[in-house]
């Protein structure tokens, strides 16, 4: 009686179609008119942040006031000064407008800035 042979692993798994594949899942898919830039080494988040603030310094400048009037807003509050914490609400409603409209004015001026 002669044995038979079990077909092995390689035998088993099916292979890829060759010919005219719609999609390749090894490569990228090529996109017409799509020109990916290549990618540079990652940014730590100290090196982003101080990308970024370069770019648009108002932003962070707007953080801080907003964060400090909050904190001295609440202190006032806590220690029943009413008048001193609601000025200083007020001056955080400021420094939060000034906020958005500096990210707005980052973003427009990005937008418009021609590509290097």
């Amino acid at each position: 009686m002669a044995a038979t042979a079990t077909p092995s692993i390689s035998e088993q798994t099916p292979t890829p179609p060759t010919g005219n594949v719609p999609f390749d899942f090894s490569k990228p898919p090529v996109i017409e008119g799509f020109m990916p830039t290549p990618r540079h080494k990652d940014e730590t988040f100290k090196e982003k942040f101080m990308r970024k603030t370069k770019e648009n310094p108002l932003v962070p400048i707007g953080c801080l006031g907003t964060a400090g009037a909050l904190t001295y807003g609440l202190r006032a509050f806590l220690k029943g000064n009413t008048r001193q914490s609601q000025m200083l609400m007020r001056g955080r409603i400021f420094a939060q407008g000034f906020t958005v409209v500096a990210i707005v004015v980052g973003v427009f001026v990005t937008a418009v800035k021609p590509k290097e």
